[in-house]
């Protein structure tokens, strides 16, 4: 990851008791540079972590990431006092990654029209767990590295919507309502698309390591 901002921990301490809200009005009014790239420095590795997830290549997150702080800057009139920074930002860094997977004709959809419920609804739940989970079982914990690159490889299938939830919500840790502000659309909309995603990948996962599946649950 490159940084585009100094380390200087002077220029941070600065700042340290303004709320996110209060330094973009702050730069809004001001243009401190200062200003902006301590902001920035807070959200540093965080955006560049959702955007390397996001698009899952490294040179291509990269651009995204410049994007993403280039844009803050020249959209920082923009910001309505009323609102909260972090959903408008990763709202920002999101459309930077869409950007780029379009310029570099990498964007993925799938068809999401296979049925689901029953028997595979039930293993999808407990599968679900596996994103959230605070303990894992000794078996679990031994094969986790296997468990994560298989689901990392999976929600690569998912559609770009479905995606984006569970990126939000499970990685990034966003509240609903701040995941629904960043993707413009309705709490109930994140909640469904999330609870489809997770289900989708328990039928994957189930059609797919059936027995490993039972001995792991």
């Amino acid at each position: 990851m490159i940084h585009i901002f100094d380390d200087s921990a002077a220029l941070s301490s600065r700042f340290d008791s303004m709320s996110d809200e209060e330094m973009i009005a702050a730069y809004q009014n001001t243009k401190d540079r200062s200003l902006f790239e301590s902001l920035m420095r807070r959200y540093e590795r965080e955006i560049y972590s959702y955007l390397r997830r996001y698009i899952g290549q490294a040179e291509l997150a990269e651009d995204a990431f410049q994007g993403t702080f280039l844009q803050v800057h020249l959209k920082c009139h923009q910001f309505d006092p009323g609102r909260r920074f972090r959903p408008w930002i990763y709202a920002i860094a999101t459309n930077q990654a869409i950007d780029v997977q379009r310029r570099n004709k990498r964007h993925r959809m799938v068809s999401l029209d296979q049925p689901t419920g029953g028997d595979h609804e039930e293993r999808a739940n407990r599968w679900s767990e596996k994103l959230v989970g605070e303990a894992e079982s000794p078996l679990l914990a031994a094969t986790s590295q296997e468990d994560r690159d298989w689901v990392n490889a999976s929600i690569n299938t998912l559609g770009a919507s479905m995606q984006q939830v569970i990126i939000l919500v499970y990685y990034q840790g966003l509240k609903y309502r701040e995941a629904a502000e960043v993707l413009g659309i309705p709490v109930g909309t994140v909640k469904s698309r999330l609870h489809a995603a997770v289900q989708r990948l328990g039928t994957i996962w189930t059609d797919s390591k059936p027995e490993k599946d039972d001995d792991l649950l």
